[in-house]
């Protein structure tokens, strides 16, 4: 659950998440249908917002569901989002259609991670790509961006390391601007600091890039052999009203290439 520092009110935090979004308090006090001068009598104390101006300001300003919570509390008021347990009963009905999504994409590659990478469920696709990894990679609980850009991971797999691993960098990077998540920064400061994997002799050279128009960076992987080409997309819930549920993503990989199709295809039963 959300926390707050002591002495930290709600003004300073509001005005933090409204300079963070970079947005003015004429702005925001038009987009809320309010005034600037509410809004800066909010931000320096001099007036307490009620429950309603609070969600309705950090709607505005696209405050994450945990950050909305510790708001409602800075001004003294109990918290609006609870935070369940995937494995609480009430939770059932989403984690069955969580799974047989993951089921349904089979063979293709599919993930749920949680706000900091932790990953929550995958399929048999996910279980192909990390098969024969080291042990304390796979060691629960696993971490989506551990497992990718670890030296001992899929990196030394990726055709496309260098591409791939900006990519995931700066998403990484995007969150925690949109989060003040210091569990997701410590991550972010641990991968990457990790090496990239030394070139050898016997590495074959990178294979030539799939011919056809490129309409989304691909994830270039070995497996087996073969390289494999993928898209990456990723989804979350509309308007969650749950901590737990607002932090999920579903990470699905779309085969680029035929030969992909192809291969992945031929693994299934």
């Amino acid at each position: 659950m959300a926390t707050v520092a002591p002495g930290t009110g709600v003004g300073p935090l509001l005005r933090g998440w409204r300079e963070r979004r970079r947005v003015s308090q004429l702005e925001l006090a038009l987009r809320a249908d309010s005034s600037a001068r509410h809004i800066s009598f909010i931000e320096t104390g001099r007036s307490r917002p009620s429950e309603e101006m609070i969600l309705r300001l950090a709607e505005h300003l696209e405050v994450p569901v945990r950050e909305r919570n510790a708001l409602l509390l800075a001004a003294g008021y109990a918290p609006r989002y609870a935070e369940t347990s995937l494995d609480d009963p009430a939770l059932g009905a989403l984690r069955e259609g969580l799974e047989q999504l993951l089921h349904g994409y089979e063979p293709y590659p599919a993930i749920i991670v949680d706000g900091t990478y932790t990953v929550v469920a995958a399929n048999r696709g996910i279980a192909m790509l990390l098969d024969g990894l080291p042990e304390h990679l796979l060691t629960p609980p696993l971490n989506a961006m551990r497992i990718t850009l670890h030296p001992e991971g899929l990196a030394p797999k990726i055709r496309n390391l260098r591409e791939w691993r900006g990519h995931l960098l700066a998403q990484m990077e995007r969150q925690i601007a949109l989060a003040r998540s210091a569990e997701l920064r410590e991550l972010y400061d641990e991968v990457a600091a990790y090496p990239l994997p030394a070139p050898t002799d016997a590495e074959p050279p990178p294979a030539d890039p799939a011919p056809g128009p490129v309409f989304a960076l691909p994830l270039r992987i070995e497996h087996e052999g073969r390289v494999l080409s993928f898209v990456s997309s990723i989804s979350t819930f509309n308007t969650p009203m749950d901590v737990t549920v607002a932090e999920l993503a579903v990470e699905t990989l779309l085969p680029a290439d035929p030969a992909t199709v192809k291969y992945l295809q031929s693994l299934t039963p």
